[in-house]
């Protein structure tokens, strides 16, 4: 099962087919869902969580708490919808885009991609470019 919570007066439109591609996402990578819960929230929120639990003091656009256990997926994921917006201008993208790829790119560190270091990044957003064109085709 896949919940959105919003801690701001953003409201996640589409949900049944964003919930529907990041179900196809999950599977096409070997893996089962369990419970994932994405939370949308201030820049404010996300840097008192990654100070609180991660002792970063850093704006992030995504903190992802992986429960996963073997091949079941479960997590809690933090977005910024403020930092989405912000990455959304800077990069000229549409917010929707930018959030949909902020969102898999959650999905795929439960599915064991990283992006610490050069190559890893590389990989990630290859990874990302990948299942964002699963978001056009129907499951």
């Amino acid at each position: 099962m896949i919940r959105y919570n919003n801690n701001t007066p953003f409201n996640l439109s589409d949900k049944k087919s964003i919930t529907n591609w990041l179900l196809a996402v999950i599977q096409s990578e070997g893996f089962v869902l369990g419970e994932v819960e994405y939370f949308f929230c201030s820049d404010e929120q996300l840097l008192d969580i990654n100070r609180s639990n991660l002792n970063h003091d850093t704006y992030t656009d995504i903190i992802t708490f992986d429960y996963t256990v073997s091949n079941l997926i479960n997590a809690d994921i933090f977005i910024s919808v403020e930092r989405v917006q912000e990455n959304a201008n800077k990069f000229s993208i549409d917010f929707n885009e930018e959030l949909r790829r902020v969102m898999v790119h959650g999905i795929l560190h439960l599915c064991g991609y990283k992006d610490k270091t050069k190559e890893y990044k590389l990989i990630m957003t290859q990874k990302e470019d990948e299942k964002l064109q699963m978001f056009h085709v129907k499951p």
